[in-house]
């Protein structure tokens, strides 16, 4: 795909634009394209399967417009946090419109922490500092820790708090999710920090982040108030719970082989659900290509390849996502795949046991 076919992730943003301006039912537009429209479009579209020859993920590689095009989206999304922000604080809105446009900023900002996601995993400090601020903005800037150093490490294995295990619910599994990768995040700053010799400085990023998070809630209260201040917090947490579920469909009941020496097999792509929708594939800057992403998490979203033999998931993100809020329909849909594919995990499957590969 060209550069400008990525540029439809932007139709996030343009719809809480249109909630902004038009208010009214349109304060709910970018829920509703999401959740509403996405998975009608992703049907229709079809599926992308075709992966870049040699020469073509070359001329990729180098063309600078697939960077401009991620980086553009941080001056939008913190423009809009801030108008909409200040537009919720000066009040008068009817509390519907007030929520409709909470909710739909924290999808955009879920669509963010994507953009994020693809940043942190950058070799240049400036990407990395751009991905601080995307997550700032969700209030979950402890991510950039533990997704790159802990998750990509542990995934598919009872020492990764983001990897669902077969049974599990989404309602029990990301309040799990949240608060173990907090923990993870922790552990592992503390030790990089104090290995280095840095911690209690800012490069300590236990003490960077928290002045991270302290000056995004100061500068919403600053802007407007409590109300701007409320406002900020509870798009975020929509933003992360939209994460954590997004992490849930991804990983949910696939294991990794524990070796006789007592580790785990290497990471490859069965150990992760793809997606080859065509649609979500763009707007999520290839994301649903994942087990390529963890097969190779260095690969740019521009030449993340399909895997056929990877387990593929029967929708589009946004299908699935809806499906895994009644977890009957999710099991039945998802626990016949996992088993298919020899998974022996069971829902109370405590952490630490050992597990066989799926």
């Amino acid at each position: 795909m060209p550069p400008v076919a990525y540029t439809v992730a932007f139709l996030v943003p343009a719809s809480l634009v249109a909630g902004l301006l038009l208010g009214g039912p349109w304060a709910w537009a970018t829920l509703i394209f999401v959740f509403v429209l996405t998975p009608g479009l992703d049907a229709a579209l079809g599926r992308d399967e075709r992966n870049a020859g040699a020469a073509e993920e070359a001329a990729r590689l180098a063309n600078p417009w697939f960077d401009v095009v991620l980086r553009a989206w941080v001056p939008i999304h913190l423009g809009l946090l801030v108008w909409a922000a200040w537009a919720v604080s000066l009040g008068g809105r009817p509390l519907l419109d007030t929520v409709g446009l909470t909710v739909s900023t924290g999808v955009m900002t879920a669509a963010g922490i994507n953009v994020a996601h693809e940043l942190m995993h950058r070799k240049a400090r400036r990407d990395r500092a751009l991905a601080e601020v995307l997550m700032t903005l969700a209030t979950y800037p402890h991510f950039c820790v533990e997704h790159v150093l802990g998750h990509h490490r542990n995934v598919a294995t009872p020492e990764d708090a983001a990897s669902a295990r077969l049974g599990e619910s989404v309602y029990g599994f990301v309040p799990r999710s949240i608060v173990g990768g907090v923990r993870s995040a922790w552990r592992l700053e503390r030790h990089r920090a104090t290995e280095r010799g840095e911690a209690g400085t800012l490069r300590d990023r236990r003490v960077r982040y928290a002045l991270d998070v302290a000056l995004l809630h100061v500068g919403a209260f600053a802007l407007g108030g409590g109300a701007a201040l409320a406002f900020v917090a509870a798009q975020g947490l929509v933003a992360v719970v939209h994460l954590e579920i997004i992490n849930y469909v991804e990983h949910y009941g696939l294991q990794r082989e524990r070796l006789p020496s007592g580790r785990y097999e290497r990471v490859q792509p069965r150990h992760s659900w793809n997606s080859a929708h065509r649609l979500t594939g763009l707007y999520l800057f290839g994301l649903p290509r994942h087990a390529d992403h963890h097969f190779l998490a260095s690969r740019p979203y521009a030449v993340l390849r399909h895997h056929p033999g990877a387990p593929q998931l029967p929708a589009g993100y946004a299908t699935m996502l809806l499906l895994t809020l009644a977890p009957p329909l999710w099991r039945r849909a998802m626990d016949p795949r996992v088993r298919a594919l020899g998974g022996e995990q069971v829902a109370d499957r405590a952490p630490g046991a050992v597990m066989h590969e799926a």
